[in-house]
């Protein structure tokens, strides 16, 4: 007998239903996709400076409560009306965490927060999340980290992050050259703008890798590359980036790379230490270098939830705060609805003359 050579490490393989079971489950409406679609020619004419305004990439750090998650998404909605001159918002709906060691990776993967890692049903109860925010008429962001993710939910989405951890992945940069929204690269997590800049380039091309189709079976993917890449600084390596000396730095290395200008600033990670308190300090300078005459940042980032700060996951799950982040530390909804209406004010009579000539 022929000795056994493969999934020697595996306990199991459950079937997955593919990505057309789970849109059949949840469709896509016509509401939504108008949602969807308005949203993302929004960011795309912002990118091609058709559009002066700025976009903001504004929620929570990570979605563990849908209940609370709408919550969020019905007062953003009234609050990116308010804004609407200045900002274009899309929440941020984050599914999947990339965790440094171990820890709870996203709604997806363990969407009953027990280590039940129900898969299945946390694909299903995500899309009709963003399904719920596209309702609303928001628009939607989200970090594209597996793969194989974007087939079942992507058609809800306008925005999409390749995190500091896999800007560098050959299999992202892939994956981000077909998407059909807009992607944002982040620079390293020790700080260098590189794998961001690269990642811009390598997805801006055509590639072809292995994937799965709507039916879930195995199939060649054939791209024709991303022309709305554009570079994040979150700051990292101990340091912010979003200083005029870093965003010079960013834009040098675009050009040097012959990219478009666009650059979006993270307000909270490395940028703001990771203490959520100093994200409207962020977003205030970033608004100051805008008004001097800045032409090349062209959105910000917020981690935001109904309630400030973040909190462990306790074994009893009903002793969870409703509205608080479990992952990140966030700014409340107050802080919130302070930073933007602060930024429209600041911003109001400066945004025309960033239009294209």
């Amino acid at each position: 007998m022929t000795a056994r050579t493969e999934n020697l490490n595996v306990a199991g393989i459950d079937q997955m239903p593919s990505p057309a079971e789970i849109k059949t489950r949840v469709p896509l409406t016509e509401r939504a996709a108008e949602t969807v679609l308005a949203g993302r020619r929004a960011l795309m004419d912002i990118l091609d400076r058709q559009d002066p305004r700025l976009f903001v990439i504004v929620g929570p750090c990570s979605i563990h409560d849908p209940a609370a998650g709408v919550d969020y998404a019905r007062r953003l909605r009234q609050l990116a009306d308010r804004v609407r001159d200045t900002f274009h918002v899309v929440m941020r709906v984050y599914f999947e965490k990339p965790r440094t060691s171990t820890g709870w990776k996203g709604f997806i993967n363990d969407p009953r927060m027990d280590d039940s890692f129900r898969i299945e049903e946390g694909m299903e109860r995500g899309r009709r999340f963003l399904l719920d925010v596209a309702e609303l008429g928001l628009p939607a962001a989200t970090e594209a980290l597996d793969p194989i993710a974007p087939q079942y939910y992507g058609d809800l989405i306008s925005w999409t992050a390749i995190g500091a951890r896999t800007a560098e992945s050959q299999t992202h940069r892939e994956m981000a050259s077909g998407l059909s929204t807009p992607v944002g690269f982040k620079n390293s997590t020790d700080g260098s703008l590189e794998a961001g800049v690269n990642g811009v380039l390598s997805a801006s091309r055509p590639h072809s890798f292995l994937g799965l189709n709507e039916r879930g079976e195995s199939a060649i993917i054939r791209t024709r590359g991303n022309g709305y890449g554009h570079l994040v600084l979150r700051g990292g390596g101990g340091r912010p980036n979003y200083d005029t000396v870093s965003v010079s730095l960013a834009e040098q290395a675009l050009a040097k790379a012959k990219l478009p200008g666009n650059i979006v600033v993270d307000c909270s990670h490395s940028n703001s230490w990771k203490k959520p308190e100093l994200q409207p300090l962020v977003m205030r300078d970033v608004m100051h270098q805008i008004r001097e005459g800045n032409r090349s940042v062209v959105g910000v980032m917020i981690e935001s939830f109904i309630e400030a700060g973040t909190q462990p996951i306790p074994a009893d799950l009903t002793q969870l705060r409703y509205g608080c982040s479990v992952t990140d530390a966030c700014v409340s909804w107050e802080t919130t609805e302070e930073m933007l209406l602060g930024a429209h004010d600041v911003l109001r009579g400066s945004l025309p003359k960033r239009r294209a000539a």
